[in-house]
């Protein structure tokens, strides 16, 4: 019987292959570049027009960011359809952290259940990436209506039928879930005008084309300062520290109109994990700085982080909440 010879250039071609082997991985991790790359531009898309809170709160916060991870950081606004364009934008782009959003709860929590438009489900095609703010929404009304508590407005809507009409941010958005809810709530025949963003709505608004308006803590804030509109009430459970003298929803008479709102940063869908903590790790950082905390303030809101996963179960659980709010209200699903 013949005995087979170990072939030595076979030998030396596995010593080889060990070689190389050896050597890809050292290769391999040269070739991923860290995030962010120096230099490159990451984007913060917004779904809203310039100049409302949100975008003054994201431009803030893109400033500090730039500084802490030594590369520019642009706000791109892309308002319209309720966030929709925004979002899709989002979720379209690459998962590789230079393009994220900042959304208000509106977004993951209450359009998806009320508007057919939407498509992308907010569990499975966004990434939850950090808390950003909390803050309430604020029942506004014109200078021209005669009210000046909650029970008052109540009582002149009544006393004109189909002819006063509320503001909105958009078509199923949370200003315009509390409006429905509001009006709901008190038996109130009035007219839902929703617009494309904060900003838009505030033109009408200051203008007297619509009498009153959910809006958001700062623009509410800025908007009474021009003395052509009145705060009424928070609508959140309890006051608000940074406008103390200012009742909520519930103790003029009015329950089920009181669930804060916040906003959060959201990337696409299939971020690297080590990307995510990257920029959670930044924003944690803006967020925590005194100047931040003081800026969102100004506007009665708190600069707060999270974990992605403390941010995912809020996600959660304010779905669930609005959920509930929605299918009462018969608004489920409902078209622009």
């Amino acid at each position: 019987m013949s005995t087979m010879q170990p072939n030595p250039n076979r030998r030396r071609f596995s010593t080889w292959l060990a070689l190389c082997a050896g050597g890809a991985l050292p290769l391999a991790a040269s070739a991923a570049a860290p995030f962010p790359e120096k230099g490159r531009t990451i984007r913060i898309v917004l779904g809203l027009a310039a100049g409302g809170a949100s975008d003054a709160q994201a431009r803030f916060v893109a400033n500090k960011l730039a500084e802490v991870l030594q590369t520019p950081v642009i706000v791109e606004n892309r308002p319209g359809a309720s966030f929709i364009l925004a979002t899709e934008e989002v979720i379209r782009s690459a998962p590789d952290g230079y393009t994220f959003m900042y959304a208000p709860s509106s977004v993951v929590a209450q359009n998806p259940q009320t508007l057919a438009q939407v498509r992308y489900d907010p569990f499975k095609d966004l990434t939850p990436i950090s808390l950003g703010a909390r803050g309430p929404l604020v029942l506004t009304v014109h200078a021209s209506v005669p009210a000046k508590t909650v029970q008052e407005l109540i009582a002149y809507v009544k006393a004109n039928p189909g002819k006063m009409s509320y503001a909105s941010f958009g078509t199923g958005t949370s200003s315009h879930i509390y409006g429905e809810a509001f009006a709901r709530q008190a038996g109130l025949d009035v007219v839902h005008v929703p617009y494309k963003g904060g900003s838009d709505a505030a033109k009408d608004f200051l203008a007297g084309r619509v009498q009153y308006y959910f809006d958001a803590a700062p623009n509410a804030i800025q908007n009474t300062a021009t003395g052509k509109v009145r705060m009424l009430a928070v609508a959140a459970p309890k006051r608000s520290p940074m406008l103390p003298d200012v009742p909520t929803m519930a103790e003029q008479g009015v329950k089920g109109v009181d669930m804060a709102s916040w906003l959060g940063f959201y990337g696409p869908p299939r971020m690297p994990e080590a990307v995510v903590a990257r920029l959670n790790a930044a924003l944690a950082e803006v967020l925590a700085m005194p100047a931040t905390r003081d800026f969102f303030r100004q506007g009665a809101y708190e600069a707060e982080s999270s974990s992605p996963q403390a941010l995912a179960a809020l996600t959660r659980s304010t779905y669930d909440e609005w959920g509930d709010i929605i299918r009462k209200l018969g608004l489920a699903r409902q078209a622009q």
